[in-house]
């Protein structure tokens, strides 16, 4: 179950912000790593809390008929579109730079966040739901398109790159084919507390996802390198442009992207396959699978590199535009400074270990 739940976000961001009070009285802030024990208490009770919230929120969730959980999701929805403002003003702000011309109206703009707002928590609700389903429940609630893409990549026995977004019910995809047998792994970002980290994890576990932690970066790519010959589909969700050796076009700015996935993709021969799990007119999920993304070569590694990243990233784009109110807009650095037409490729720093190293 990729991500974070709005249910633990909120209780998370209300005594974060308590802590962080009680933090700025101190003047060792800045001077000391060491949480001091106010801040500790803080920190346990917000992580503790949030995995009483996350095990009744599954609990709950798998006895309610779908209907009900749709209700739950908007009334969630509707809680948390209010409290955590923070994030919706980030949303509002990101689309005014970059989708301005297609949403001129702030009206529609907000309008636009809150069906955003609806979709992420509806999507995770859902996850959440199937986690103590049948496989066959899982099978029935998601339909597949392009899966012989997915099998023709799995035949060359060389593992399979699945580059996604934080679109449409992003949370589903990895339960979706793991309920059909196919192997799968997903990258995370931890979250900070060991204990609470794990709890997803043992979530994602019940339903056949194998978690695989992004940090530390080279025992990730460890992992990752062993589940690509071991033939397993490995879930990268690529939509983060908030920092990375590379600078890509997308939504027409020039942002940072890391290197990993085609790094990865070079090194193995892992076949990329674009994947989204998206909300259809009539409510359904369809899991689309797409044509195998080859690599563009160029002269130098470095431009193969690059190329290949920029077309990942033409790609996500190209379903974000389709799909625009399914998308989460926080994908963007907080503050833009490369803005334009002109392309920058910058050289990855000396640290980073190259594909015949098997770095990310």
């Amino acid at each position: 179950m990729p991500g974070a739940f709005t249910a633990f976000l909120l209780c998370h961001s209300c005594l974060q912000s308590w802590e962080n009070a009680f933090i700025t009285l101190s003047m060792k802030r800045r001077r000391s790593k060491k949480r001091s024990a106010l801040s500790q208490f803080f920190y346990n009770l917000r992580y503790g809390l949030g995995a009483y919230v996350l095990r009744v929120f599954i609990l709950v969730l798998g006895r309610l008929p779908d209907r009900m959980v749709v209700s739950a999701a908007i009334f969630w929805a509707w809680v948390t579109h209010k409290l955590l403002w923070k994030y919706r003003i980030r949303m509002e702000k990101n689309i005014a730079a970059v989708a301005g011309d297609r949403f001129p109206d702030k009206a529609e703009r907000k309008a636009m966040v809150w069906r955003v707002w609806k979709s992420f928590t509806r999507g995770l609700f859902e996850a959440g739901a199937l986690i103590d389903s049948p496989k066959e429940a899982i099978i029935a609630k998601v339909r597949v398109e392009g899966e012989q893409y997915l099998r023709d990549a799995l035949a060359r026995r060389r593992g399979v790159l699945a580059l996604s977004a934080h679109l449409g019910n992003f949370a589903i995809i990895g339960a979706r084919l793991a309920a059909a047998g196919y192997p799968f792994s997903v990258v995370v970002k931890h979250p900070s507390d060991e204990q609470f980290a794990q709890l997803i994890t043992r979530y994602r576990a019940q339903v056949g996802i194998d978690t695989i932690s992004a940090k530390p970066r080279r025992e990730a790519a460890r992992r990752i390198l062993q589940a690509l010959r071991e033939n397993r589909i490995v879930l990268v969700i690529a939509d983060e442009f908030k920092s990375g050796e590379i600078t890509v076009e997308f939504m027409g700015q020039n942002l940072p992207a890391p290197r990993g996935p085609a790094t990865l993709a070079l090194r193995t021969g892992a076949v990329t396959l674009p994947m989204f799990a998206t909300r259809q007119p009539d409510g359904s999920i369809v899991l689309a699978i797409g044509r195998a993304i080859k690599a563009v070569h160029g002269e130098s590694l470095e431009e193969t590199i690059t190329a290949t990243t920029a077309l990942y990233t033409r790609h996500l784009e190209e379903v974000i535009l389709r799909y625009p109110d399914q998308w989460s807009w926080l994908g963007f650095p907080r503050k833009r400074t490369v803005v334009g037409s002109e392309m920058m490729n910058l050289r990855a720093s000396t640290s980073e270990v190259n594909v015949s190293r098997g770095g990310l």
